[in-house]
């Protein structure tokens, strides 16, 4: 039997691409120029230099770029000047699912302020970067829709969470380059 289910053809779905560094405005353009359906989320940013301030427009994802299918025509995509390789699992272009990238359409439409944040997971080590709080690290963890820090007493065996802003923490990176596992 044939398949035809489009995403296992590769004419449907996203997939992202690994760009050459700072090429993915030129990578994207190019492949809208093609007729391919592409998605670079960007966000403002003042940057300062020392006679001047300018307002910058920056990929949220550094070197990466969103394409919808096309893989039927894949010549024409890795042959974009700019291209470096598909993110794949295995030897397959990856699929992202469309939930993902609608969260973050959603997000830009709506205006909301949307800012790079490395990735944090529950269980991660993480250090509060300012505020009050400084300095802490403990286990970040999720309840509902905010994050806690589990701080704990190891003697005791006794923990406490304190409810904290995602984007006000840092994964602790341990002495050989590894984040600490939870």
């Amino acid at each position: 039997m044939e398949n035809t289910d489009p995403i296992m053809e590769g004419r449907a779905g996203w997939h992202a691409i690994y760009t050459r560094h700072q090429h993915e405005k030129v990578v994207a353009r190019l492949l809208r120029d093609k007729e391919f359906e592409v998605f670079l989320p960007l966000y403002n940013v003042a940057r300062r230099w020392k006679d001047r301030t300018k307002q910058l427009s920056l990929p949220l994802f550094p070197c990466y770029v969103f394409i919808w299918g096309g893989l039927d025509r894949r010549l024409d995509i890795v042959t974009t000047p700019g291209f470096y390789r598909f993110v794949a699992l295995g030897n397959q272009p990856a699929v992202i699912p469309q939930a993902e990238i609608e969260a973050i359409r959603q997000a830009l439409v709506q205006g909301s302020r949307v800012e790079p944040h490395p990735f944090l997971k529950s269980g991660d080590v993480v250090r509060i970067k300012s505020g009050p709080l400084e300095g802490i690290e403990g286990v970040l963890v999720r309840k509902k829709n905010s994050y806690r820090l589990v701080l704990s007493v190891e003697l005791l065996q006794k923990s406490v969470a304190v409810e904290v802003d995602a984007s006000m923490v840092e994964r602790v990176v341990g002495r050989n380059g590894v984040a600490h596992a939870a």
